[in-house]
């Protein structure tokens, strides 16, 4: 695992730390067992993902709920992708998308992204390694 601490006016948190727009399911910085595809996620999400789905699955409005607010934006995404959700999967769509966001977490913190631009960097790199 690489580690790089760069700060940015844009990324003030830290270039390779996950974005603004993924701070609602993580902010903060992931470890060697996130890594290798454990997800760590915040206690406070068990309570407002319940809030969430409860949200979507009765068309109640999420912005209005302290529990639920600060991810309306990303739960009305998820209600226009899902046009299928109802009461009885919307528990397992809202985890589906929440796996999403993780992975998008994974790709901010890599070093290397995962475009032409960062493959190349990476072949560079382990070709310094002899």
């Amino acid at each position: 695992m690489l580690r790089n601490n760069l700060t940015t006016e844009e990324y003030p948190l830290g270039v390779f730390h996950p974005h603004q727009e993924l701070h609602h399911i993580k902010k903060e910085n992931i470890g060697l067992i996130e890594v290798m595809g454990l997800a760590v996620l915040p206690a406070r999400l068990k309570n407002e993902l319940e809030a969430v789905a409860a949200h979507l699955a009765d068309g109640s409005d999420l912005a209005s709920d302290p529990l639920s607010a600060s991810h309306a934006a990303w739960a009305e995404k998820i209600k226009t992708s899902h046009p299928e959700m109802n009461a009885d999967n919307v528990t397992a769509i809202v985890q589906e998308e929440v796996g999403k966001v993780f992975a998008t977490v994974l790709e901010h913190a890599g070093v290397y992204k995962r475009d032409a631009e960062g493959q190349a960097a990476l072949d560079r790199f382990i070709k310094t390694l002899g």
